[in-house]
C-alpha cells in the first residue's frame, strides 16, 4: 500500500496509509476502534474505492482487477462476522470456496458435461486435504449450524484457503474464542503458513496473539499509521501506547 486515502464524506477514514506485507510473513494489523483497520481490508478486496494512492499485489495494481476477479488474482479472506452457507454442510461450504478456480460455465454445469465432473472431483479432493489440515474429519458431514462457534470459524478458514490464494486476509480470526482455542489457533495459522506457503494478513484485536504469531505488527489509529515494525517495537512505540491507554507511559 503506498498512500492510500479513504475519505466518506466528510470522513478521513484512511490517510496516506502505506506499508509493504512481505511473501510468507504473517503480518498483525492493531489498532483501536474505528482506527481503519476494516477499511483497509475492504480495500485490498476491492470492496471500497480509495481517493489517493495505489494498491499493489505481486506489482500489479489491484485497480486492473474487477472486484469479482480478486479471489483469482490469489488474494482470499475471512470476515469478522461468519459468511457461512448455514444449512449446507462443512466439506460443502469448503468446496465452494473453491469454485472461483473453476473455468466451465453455465452450460456446461447444466449439462454435466464431463469437464464438469473432473472440476468437481478435484474440488472434493481439495477440500478432503483441507478438512484433514483443519482437523475437520469429524464433522465433515455436519450442517455448519450444528457446529460450535469456534469450529465454524476454522470452516470459514477452509473455505478461503480452498480458493488457493497466496495472500489470506484474516478479519478477526480470534473473536468470539476462549483461551484455550485462541492456542489452538495460533498453532494452526503457522501451520497453515508452513504447508500451504502463504502469506498472512490479520486484522485482531487479541494482542497476545498478534503480538506471538506475527513476524511484523502495523498499527493504526485515526487512519494513520502510527508503528510499522517488530512485534517488540511496537508494543514499545509511545504513539501504539497512547492510542490504547491514552497515556506517556
Amino acid at each position: 500500500m503506498d498512500g492510500v486515502t479513504v475519505r466518506f464524506g466528510g470522513i478521513t477514514a484512511l490517510d496516506r496509509v502505506s506499508f509493504e506485507v512481505a511473501q510468507g510473513h504473517i503480518v498483525g494489523l492493531i489498532g483501536p476502534n474505528g482506527a481503519g483497520k476494516t477499511t483497509l481490508f475492504n480495500c485490498l478486496s476491492r470492496l471500497y474505492g480509495y481517493s489517493e494512492g495505489a494498491i499493489r499485489f505481486e506489482g500489479r495494481s489491484l485497480l486492473e482487477t474487477p472486484t469479482h476477479g480478486i479471489a483469482a488474482l490469489g488474494i482470499g479472506r475471512t470476515f469478522q462476522n461468519l459468511a457461512l452457507f448455514r444449512t449446507m454442510s462443512v466439506r460443502q461450504n469448503i468446496m465452494l470456496g473453491g469454485h472461483c478456480r473453476t473455468r466451465s460455465g453455465f452450460v456446461a454445469n447444466a449439462l454435466r458435461l464431463g469437464s464438469v465432473a473432473r472440476e468437481e472431483a478435484q474440488l472434493a479432493e481439495q477440500a478432503q486435504a483441507l478438512v484433514d489440515l483443519l482437523d475437520l474429519r469429524a464433522v465433515a458431514e455436519t450442517r455448519v449450524m450444528d457446529l460450535p462457534f469456534g469450529t465454524q470459524k476454522r470452516v470459514e478458514l477452509g473455505r478461503a484457503l480452498a480458493s488457493q490464494p497466496k495472500l489470506l486476509l484474516l478479519d478477526e480470526p480470534a473473536g468470539g474464542l476462549n483461551h484455550e482455542e485462541v492456542g489452538a489457533l495460533m498453532e494452526l495459522l503457522r501451520e497453515v503458513r508452513h504447508q500451504l506457503g502463504l502469506t498472512l494478513l490479520l486484522v485482531e484485536h487479541h494482542m497476545n496473539m498478534v503480538m506471538r504469531v506475527s513476524d511484523r505488527v502495523v498499527a493504526l489509529d485515526f487512519g494513520r499509521k502510527i508503528a510499522d515494525g517488530t512485534p517488540a517495537e511496537v508494543q514499545a512505540n509511545a504513539d501504539v501506547i497512547r492510542a490504547y491507554l491514552g497515556v506517556e507511559t
